[in-house]
């Protein structure tokens, strides 16, 4: 049974698309607070990729973590490094199956989406990509991200609104910099108006990612990054 310690271990991992053994790409899912597993497994249906491995590992008591991510750090402490360990066991399962990293996609939203994108800059590697929308990196206003190590070209995909009550907007342009500065290449969308949500133009962006991977079936629409590389 998981401890106080590390209460988000021995939690379920549920699957979907490809069994690992036939897949091209892996993509991890996060959810986000007071959500599950299941729910954002859903992303594999409106994304409809071909030979792509699903993995969704839940949360203990449907959070990674107890405050906000921008709360210090130590607030959210134990459950923020045993979430984090629940992503590296994760990937482990995916390597141990044969995969590389640079076939593992990481996509949070929300908390995920914080989750994601601070495991890939404390494990800076390259990956095959990185997918945040609606979070950012986790520590409060005044942190100075000072992360060694290059993500080598990974591929960021950073989505949020302009007005979402939960993620400011200062730190999603922060986590774009400093993620740029590891070496990934940074696309950023910020939508006007959207709310604490996801939208077609997000879904059509991991497409693109996801197909640089995977063979892309002529019916379904991938973006177009060029112009949104920054």
């Amino acid at each position: 049974m998981p401890s106080s310690d590390h209460p988000h271990q021995d939690q379920p991992l549920l699957d979907r698309g490809v069994p690992l053994s036939e897949a091209s790409a892996v993509m991890i899912l996060l959810h986000g607070r007071g959500a599950s597993a299941r729910g954002i497994l859903s992303l594999s249906d409106e994304l409809s990729m071909p030979d792509v491995a699903y993995l969704a590992p839940q949360a203990a008591q449907r959070s990674w973590y107890p405050e906000s991510f921008m709360a210090p750090i130590e607030n959210n402490e134990p459950a923020l490094s045993s979430a984090l360990k629940v992503v590296s066991d994760t990937i482990a399962k995916v390597t141990d199956a044969g995969l590389s990293e640079e076939e593992i996609v990481l996509c949070g939203f929300s908390q995920g989406a914080c989750l994601a994108t601070e495991y890939a800059a404390r494990n800076p590697q390259r990956y095959g990509g990185v997918v945040g929308l609606s979070g950012g990196l986790i520590g409060p206003e005044d942190t100075t991200f000072d992360y060694e190590g290059t993500l080598d070209g990974t591929p960021v995909f950073l989505g949020c609104s302009d007005q979402d009550p939960y993620i400011p907007l200062e730190r999603v342009e922060e986590t774009a910099d400093v993620l740029r500065g590891m070496s990934a290449t940074v696309t950023k969308r910020i939508y006007e108006g959207m709310g604490h949500t996801t939208n077609e133009d997000e879904i059509q962006h991991i497409r693109s990612l996801l197909g640089r991977y995977v063979d892309v079936p002529s019916t379904v629409e991938t973006a177009d990054d060029d112009d949104d590389e920054e």
